[in-house]
């Protein structure tokens, strides 16, 4: 098989079975974005693992676009950790730190036949305090988003994204 499939077949899932995700694969899942790419090497990212389903409902109730959290057996919260990211101008580089961890987990579930799809928290504070309050989050740790995942419910198929009028070669 061809191991770029692996980007081609990744999908958005937004509704699961009730087959439990155990907390060995959440885990193998945060391990997996841990191992991103980061700017400096700081790692400024942190993970909440979510399989309670009294959390995933209240998560579900403050998200506008992200009412189906409710119906997934869990959900990890990727985090951007103040503390050690970049200070001054610098600092934003944690969101491309943490959306290339969230990408990580995104592509491990797709390999192991889970379904997930991002759902977006910062930059918005309403959202952002919500997640936080419900998680109890330090004042140090911003929320980015948060993953719903699963085993799929149905056979969602993937988008056709290849335009290749976005494609420039040498320069515009």
């Amino acid at each position: 098989m061809d191991p770029f499939n692996i980007f081609y077949q990744r999908k958005s899932v937004r509704k699961f079975t009730e087959e439990n995700v155990s907390r060995e694969t959440l885990t193998q899942l945060i391990r997996a974005a841990m191992a991103a790419p980061t700017a400096g090497n700081k790692q400024p990212w942190a993970f909440v693992a979510v399989d309670a389903p009294e959390v995933l409902a209240r998560l579900g109730a403050v998200l506008p676009y992200a009412g189906f959290v409710k119906g997934a057996p869990a959900a990890i919260v990727v985090c951007g950790d103040l503390s050690k990211a970049f200070d001054g101008v610098e600092e934003p580089f944690w969101v491309q730190d943490c959306s290339a961890a969230t990408q990580n987990i995104l592509l491990a579930c797709e390999m192991k036949g889970l379904g997930a799809v991002w759902t977006g928290v910062y930059p918005l504070q309403e959202r952002m305090d919500a997640v936080s309050d419900i998680l109890n989050l330090p004042d140090h740790i911003v929320p980015l988003n948060v993953i719903p995942l699963g085993t799929p419910s149905g056979t969602p198929k993937p988008k056709e994204k290849w335009a290749p009028e976005n494609l420039h070669w040498q320069a515009w």
